[in-house]
């Protein structure tokens, strides 16, 4: 095991309805407030679509819609997670959509449980482990495993045209 894996990561926490996930801080770019959000005819309904973000496009993801939940809903404390994603050794930027973010924690390896091996054949290679901390569970992502590559080239798609 490398030294870079036994050290302490700290993971971007925030709530889809009422469970906490959790990103690796080095792939969160910044946090926004909810914008106005241009829907993109023809797009899968996870995609909500796109957000102008100086000058770039960005598209917009409900995760909670990508995860099999009910719509995200705008309140005061909705927000955009601006994520890097690489897909097949091409980073894009993607926005995901989030009820609310909760903190930055650091989590030591001990700390992180294998993601379970359910029975079922469930896509859950997008979740890297399970954080413990005490009593409550946290989901931790593998945001470059969020998206199936052709998901991916078709955020990647919308994102590519430019915002006047």
């Amino acid at each position: 095991m490398e030294a870079s894996e036994k050290a302490a990561k700290q993971y971007l926490t925030f709530k889809l309805a009422h469970e906490t996930f959790a990103v690796d801080v080095a792939r969160v770019r910044e946090i926004l407030d909810f914008i106005s959000i241009t829907k993109v005819p023809r797009t899968p309904d996870f995609m909500r679509g796109v957000i102008n973000l100086r000058g770039s496009v960005v598209p917009v993801v409900d995760m909670k819609l990508k995860f099999g939940m009910e719509e995200t809903e705008k309140t005061v404390d909705t927000c955009i997670i601006v994520l890097e994603v690489t897909v097949e050794g091409e980073t894009i930027i993607v926005g995901a959509l989030a009820d609310s973010v909760e903190e930055v924690l650091e989590l030591e390896p001990s700390q992180i449980e294998p993601t379970p091996r359910i029975g079922m054949k469930l896509n859950i290679d997008f979740i890297s482990g399970m954080g413990k901390l005490g009593e409550e569970f946290v989901i931790i992502l593998d945001t470059d495993r969020i998206f199936t590559f052709e998901e991916a080239e078709a955020l990647q798609e919308t994102g590519e045209a430019d915002v006047a």
